[in-house]
């Protein structure tokens, strides 16, 4: 079973497979899924300083923090999808 990799922004990828969710950040639950990653050691900050503008949960509980839009991203996830054979 091969992954298939899909760009988050500034060059960092993610296994297309493993991502349960995308999500805007604007919510409060979501602040709050976020600083609970912080303090457990699970949050990827992919931002490279930028604002945040999509949260990704990963299968593993990991949470990527990501500086591109979350419609950009889902069109990259359906660009992928159409590529697998």
């Amino acid at each position: 079973m091969s992954s298939r990799l899909v760009h988050i922004g500034f060059g960092n990828m993610v296994a297309s497979d493993r991502v349960v969710a995308i999500i805007n950040p604007s919510s409060a639950p979501l602040r709050r899924l976020r600083e609970e990653a912080r303090n457990t050691g699970l949050l990827v900050d992919a931002t490279q300083g930028r604002k945040t503008r999509a949260v990704l949960i990963m299968d593993s509980r990991h949470v990527i923090i990501s500086a591109i839009q979350p419609e950009t991203i889902s069109a990259r996830f359906e660009e992928t999808a159409e590529e697998t054979p």
